[in-house]
């Protein structure tokens, strides 16, 4: 099994779910063929992968586009309006980021 490091890129694994895989809620039938950069290495069992959002499914990217605009939503409802007019434009339409947290062995070296 190789040993991750930040910066790797990585692809998940695809594999059948084992009833383990559901209760820990490490490894789900959508998280397969993801492609990726490792984030942090926690432990074997906790690698942190930001997902290239160009590899998500249209289902997963939909449901990502749903939160990330909620984000918004509710940070942008949590501010005075003073405090949104010292905010950028990046800054108002900010972007979250797609990270799973994967084992270890359920990851291989992504092809260049």
């Amino acid at each position: 099994m190789p040993s991750w490091k930040e910066g790797d890129r990585v692809r998940v694994v695809s594999r059948p779910v084992t009833a383990d895989d559901r209760k820990s809620g490490r490894y789900y039938e959508h998280m397969a063929g993801l492609v990726g950069t490792v984030q942090a290495v926690y432990s074997p069992d906790e690698v942190a992968v930001k997902v290239d959002p160009e590899r998500l499914g249209e289902i997963t990217s939909n449901v990502h586009a749903t939160a990330v605009q909620r984000m918004r939503d509710k940070f942008l409802s949590s501010i005075s309006e003073e405090q949104k007019k010292t905010l950028t434009k990046e800054e108002l339409a900010f972007h979250a980021h797609f990270v799973l947290l994967v084992r270890s062995s359920d990851l291989e070296p992504a092809p260049a």
